[in-house]
């Protein structure tokens, strides 16, 4: 069996300094915003190239924190991504404002500028608060453009880089190009813990002790609540996990651009479309994306010879149940719901073997 992600193995080489990480949170007890948790704030921050970095209890919450940090709400409209995860709109649509979904840019798959210009110039950036561009699979999007854009009607831009742990853009870390970045530690991200975890990084000093009380019940001394706030804290455990995982980040993207480079050299020529690389980035690859024209009999016909393929995302935003309030019909964006039905994840993860990458290209071909 070829795993599409294997966390046993990815945990084996560091077991041991983990184990003592955790060990040390047990030893002091400090399970909630402990040392570990403060340390790894500051060794995040310094890591993505910013002042200041808060730890929350998921990605979503980083998005949904930052947004209403930035004081976004009923009436706002925030635009971001079409095709990416539901978490991304969810957060927008829980302050009370409306996600306004933009199709993708079919070579890399992240927000279509162009469509974004589009849309702001026949609605005039009414309402339009926020661009929530998505560094999606682990590919900056454009993100010179994309501020510029946001900028000429006064928007805030925030980067959902869940799926992009270190990452480059124009030579800089994704989660400092914006008014914040927001991170997910989702065990299989490229950067994950062994639960839920989030973080926000951000340059903006106001922006930051907003979210330390939002984050902490609204307060900044405890039982003295300035502000209706919430509950979500990276678990000072997790954050031990992280500390530890974060040393080895680099190391295990490149490993992943390394297999992505020899994905794409046993596949080239073939019946798929294979991801590329846009200018001015370095992608992480969370995700190596192929585009396949009969997905459904490949991935089937894949699962049978022991190779495990993942599909994100099947159900584009717009067309779910969910999301049906936004009125949307089939048809309206074109490029997300054609890449839907055509795109599979092929194992990606940094202990991947060369002699599994190339089991999976020959299934592929042998399919083709």
């Amino acid at each position: 069996m070829i795993p599409f992600v294997d966390l046993n193995r990815e945990h084996v080489p560091v077991k041991g300094e983990i184990a003592a990480a955790i060990g040390g949170v047990i030893s002091r007890g400090d399970f909630i915003l402990g040392e570990d948790t403060a340390l790894f704030e500051s060794e995040f921050a310094a890591y993505c190239g910013t002042k200041f970095a808060i730890g929350l209890a998921s990605g979503t919450d980083a998005l949904f924190y930052s947004l209403k940090a930035l004081g976004i709400g009923k009436g706002d409209r925030v635009a971001t991504a079409a095709n990416t995860f539901i978490a991304t709109a969810l957060a927008i649509s829980n302050t009370g404002a409306e996600p306004v979904l933009i199709d993708c840019d079919e070579k890399t798959y992240n927000i279509d500028c162009e469509k974004l210009k589009n849309y702001l110039k026949k609605n005039g950036g009414k309402k339009l608060k926020a661009v929530i561009p998505v560094h999606l699979y682990g590919q900056p999007a454009p993100m010179e453009e994309i501020s510029v854009l946001a900028g000429r009607y006064g928007a805030r831009v925030i980067e959902d880089a869940c799926q992009a742990h270190g990452a480059f853009y124009d030579n800089k870390r994704v989660g400092s190009l914006g008014d914040c970045g927001c991170f997910s530690f989702y065990p299989a991200k490229n950067l994950g813990c062994f639960g839920d975890g989030g973080m926000v990084t951000t340059n903006n000093k106001q922006i930051f002790e907003k979210l330390l009380m939002l984050r902490n019940y609204g307060q900044k001394k405890k039982y003295y609540h300035l502000v209706q706030g919430y509950n979500s804290r990276l678990d000072t455990l997790q954050a031990a996990v992280l500390r530890v995982k974060l040393k080895y980040l680099d190391g295990n993207n490149n490993l992943r651009r390394q297999h992505a480079a020899l994905y794409s050299e046993l596949l080239k020529d073939s019946a798929y479309v294979l991801p590329g690389e846009a200018k001015r980035v370095k992608h992480v690859y969370h995700l190596y994306v192929v585009r396949a024209k009969h997905r459904s009999r490949l991935q089937k016909f894949m699962a049978q010879e022991g190779v495990s393929c993942g599909i994100h995302y099947p159900v584009p935003i717009h067309l779910s149940k969910a999301y049906r309030c936004l009125g949307l019909k089939k048809g309206s964006l074109p490029v997300t719901e054609k890449l839907s039905g055509q795109i599979l994840s092929l194992p990606m993860f940094a202990s991947l073997k060369g002699e599994e990458i190339e089991k999976t290209a020959a299934l592929l071909r042998r399919f083709q």
